[in-house]
C-alpha cells in the first residue's frame, strides 16, 4: 500500500509539473482599442473607464497587449494602474508624445525588449507625423523583438491602427505592414495586433492573409480550437444593433507559434464599457 501511494504521489506531482510548465509557456495576448479620451462620450468618457480598462487586463492575466487610440495621458493612466508593465511606442504626430500612440504594453518581469522601433504608414515610412497617400490621419506602427524570460524564446510583435477612410492608404498601409513584418522579424515567430478598420472580407485583411503570398499572416481565431464570443468587435458603447456590428480588431500570427484559444470580450457594467471596441484575446504558445 505504501509503495502504491509513493508511485501515485510521484505520478501526480509529475503531471502537475507538466501542467505548470505548459502554463508557463503560454502567453495571453490582447488587442485593445481603448478609445481616445473624448468629451462626447459622456458617461463613457475615459475618466470613468480607465480603472475598468486596467482591471480587464489584470483579470484576464494579460501578458502583453497592443493598444490603439492611446493618448499620452491615457498611456500614463494605464501604466499607473498596471505597475508591472512597460511599453514601447510613440505619439503619431511628433514621434514623441503628441497624438495617438499604438503602443505595446508588456509585463516587465516576463519579457525583455531586445530591439524596437516605429514607422509611419506613408510613402516615406520614416517621415515622422506623415499622412500617407489619401489617409485621413497620421498612422503609426510600433514594433519590438521580445525575449521570454521564462522560456528563452524570442518573438516579433507589431501593433498598429489602420486608416479608416483612404482606400489607397488602407491597401498600401496593409501592404507596408506585411513587408515590414518580413523585413524586421527575420525567422522569428510573429504576433501582429491592431484595429485595422476592416472586416475579414475587406481589402486590407485580404492583403494581410492572402494564402499564396509567402509573407501572409493568419488570423489566430481561424486556427484556434476554442473560439469564444460573438463575431464582431466594434459596438460603439452598445449603440450599434448586434446584427450590424463588425469585426475590425485582430490578432494575427505567423511562424512557429500555436493558438490555444481566441475570445472577444464583451463585458460591460450597465451602460459603462471599457471601450467602444471589444478587446480580443488569444492564448499562444511559441514553439
Amino acid at each position: 500500500m505504501k509503495t502504491f501511494l509513493v508511485y501515485f504521489l510521484a505520478a501526480l506531482f509529475s503531471v502537475s509539473g507538466v501542467v505548470a510548465q505548459t502554463m508557463d509557456q503560454q502567453i495571453n495576448v490582447v488587442s485593445f482599442n481603448i478609445r481616445l479620451d473624448a468629451d462626447v462620450d459622456a458617461e463613457n468618457q475615459w475618466t470613468h473607464r480607465k480603472d475598468y480598462a486596467a482591471d480587464l487586463i489584470k483579470f484576464y492575466e494579460v501578458d502583453i497587449f497592443g493598444a490603439q487610440e492611446v493618448q499620452h495621458h491615457q498611456l500614463t493612466d494605464l501604466l499607473e494602474r498596471l505597475p508591472g508593465f512597460g511599453y514601447v511606442g510613440v505619439g503619431r504626430e511628433d514621434g514623441k508624445t503628441k497624438g495617438e500612440y499604438a503602443p505595446i504594453f508588456y509585463k516587465k518581469e516576463r519579457f525583455a525588449v531586445l530591439k524596437n522601433g516605429d514607422f509611419w504608414l506613408a510613402e516615406d515610412m520614416n517621415a515622422v507625423g506623415k499622412k500617407g497617400w489619401d489617409a485621413a490621419c497620421e498612422r503609426v506602427v510600433s514594433w519590438a523583438i521580445f525575449k521570454d524570460k521564462i522560456t528563452g524564446k524570442e518573438f516579433f510583435f507589431l501593433n498598429t491602427h489602420l486608416d479608416h477612410v483612404g482606400k489607397i492608404a488602407r491597401h498600401e498601409g496593409a501592404s507596408l505592414v506585411l513587408e515590414q513584418v518580413r523585413v524586421l522579424s527575420g525567422d522569428l515567430p510573429v504576433i501582429v495586433t491592431g484595429d485595422f478598420n476592416a472586416t475579414p472580407d475587406d481589402d486590407p485583411i485580404q492583403v494581410l492573409t492572402k494564402s499564396d503570398d509567402p509573407r501572409h499572416l493568419t488570423h489566430a481565431r481561424d486556427i484556434s480550437p476554442i473560439k469564444y464570443g460573438p463575431e464582431w468587435t466594434f459596438h460603439n458603447y452598445g449603440r450599434i444593433p448586434a446584427e450590424r456590428r463588425s469585426w475590425i480588431d485582430y490578432i494575427f500570427i505567423k511562424g512557429n507559434i500555436q493558438a490555444q484559444r481566441y475570445g472577444v470580450l464583451t463585458e460591460s457594467m450597465g451602460h459603462l464599457y471599457p471601450s467602444d471596441h471589444c478587446p480580443v484575446l488569444t492564448t499562444l504558445t511559441i514553439r
